[in-house]
């Protein structure tokens, strides 16, 4: 019984490879493939939110949500009003990870070399870091622009730049996400940050 299977087994291998191919017909209906153009289906659907007045308010929703940005950002929460004066100073420099190379890939700063950046350009202007929500802040830093003879950037940690831009017709910038008060290890405000020789000397001001 095992012999007959082995030879049935065989037999029907070697029909297999010596098998050549034949056209079987055609079995069933045949319907043409055919992909939708990504194009063409992203077209569509906006023309169907355009007609039935969807993409208008999608338009108008983005509108308000990039002026609530401007008008009412999300204050940094690592931050709190100074309450007495400290000062300390912060060293920028870093060490270069790479080989930095000159046009002709001569190396002019090997990897692991210690740069500071105020080796070689200036602090253009002192940084003053305030909450414009808290009126106790804002007042003490019109008090500081007016005292300062050079320029300052006004860098705000909470408030509106857009109202106080209006308001003293200066640029305001703000510090999305604390990234700078967290680089400069600010942990008080009003924060006015100068130049002193090559490093960066911080005051936190009550």
């Amino acid at each position: 019984m095992r012999s007959s299977k082995r030879i049935v087994a065989v037999t029907l291998l070697a029909l297999s490879c010596n098998a050549h191919p034949h056209d079987l017909g055609v079995i069933g209906p045949v319907y043409e493939i055919a992909e939708p153009n990504l194009i063409e289906v992203i077209l569509a659907r906006l023309r169907h939110a355009e007609a039935n007045g969807d993409l208008s308010r999608l338009q108008q929703d983005a509108r308000k949500n990039a002026r609530r940005a401007l008008d009412d950002p999300t204050p940094v929460a690592t931050v709190s009003r100074a309450t007495k004066a400290r000062r300390y100073t912060y060293d920028p420099s870093l060490v270069v990870p790479y080989a930095i190379t000159d046009a002709e890939g001569k190396v002019i700063v090997p990897p692991g070399t210690r740069v500071n950046p105020l080796d070689t350009v200036s602090l253009s202007q002192a940084l003053l870091f305030f909450d414009a929500r808290d009126a106790t802040q804002v007042s003490r830093a019109r008090s500081l622009i007016d005292q300062r003879q050079g320029p300052v950037k006004l860098i705000l940690t909470g408030g509106s730049t857009l109202e106080l831009t209006r308001r003293w017709h200066m640029p305001v910038f703000y510090d999305q996400g604390g990234v700078l008060v967290e680089k400069l290890r600010i942990q008080h405000v009003p924060a006015l940050v100068t130049q002193d020789g090559v490093q960066l000397r911080i005051d936190e001001l009550p």
